[in-house]
């Protein structure tokens, strides 16, 4: 029985182990593929001497402490609203459901979102939008927070790792850029040390 026990163990030591890995190789995936966008004149925001001078992003150190489980709630008979925009304008959105997680053993709720325009296109109809504040924004990342792309899930949870949060374009260009502004529901009253960092050398 004993030896059963550390069988057990020792298995569960080594599947820990390799989805840490598989995690922290996803979330540089992401960093990869970021800085590749920005880089890339048919896709980055950036113009002009921000492009040129452009190398990569700043990145907080990966943590999966920052990459949570929440329990998923949908949003039965979600009615479409406008959200208003950094430029004035509003883009159309409808709330999807609301994600509950733990951290440093506080408990948070976000709201996710469904873009109506997206919805209507083939390659992004399962997909999810996650804008938020915390109380980084106007120091280490943007002031007007971050966002972070999600699939629909297919049960009642769904994985947050904000390691994989990025700015939205307009902290970039603000000129050619037209982005959602974060609903107050979504603003936290923590740190998240997560993601994308923040040099706002591109509104000068």
């Amino acid at each position: 029985m004993k030896k059963l026990s550390f069988l057990f163990i020792i298995l569960s030591v080594f599947l820990n182990a390799q989805t840490e890995k598989e995690n922290i190789a996803a979330i540089k995936k992401f960093q990869k593929e970021l800085n590749a966008e920005y880089l890339n004149p048919k896709e980055t925001p950036l113009r002009g001497n921000n492009l040129k001078q452009f190398k990569k992003h700043p990145f907080f150190p990966i943590n999966l402490k920052y990459r949570v489980t929440a329990q998923f709630i949908r949003t039965e008979n979600p009615v479409p609203f406008e959200l208003p925009t950094s430029s004035g304008k509003f883009k159309q959105y409808q709330e999807y459901g609301k994600a509950t997680f733990e951290l440093d053993g506080q408990s948070f709720t976000l709201t996710l979102y469904q873009s109506l325009d997206l919805m209507k296109m083939e390659k992004y109809k399962d997909y999810l939008f996650l804008p938020f504040r915390d109380l980084t924004n106007e120091k280490e990342t943007y002031g007007g927070g971050k966002y972070m792309d999600l699939k629909i899930p297919t049960g009642n949870e769904i994985v947050l790792d904000f390691n994989q949060s990025y700015q939205p374009y307009c902290a970039y260009n603000a000129f050619d850029y037209n982005c959602p502004i974060v609903p107050e529901e979504n603003k936290l009253p923590i740190r998240i040390e997560a993601g994308v960092m923040y040099e706002d050398v591109y509104h000068h």
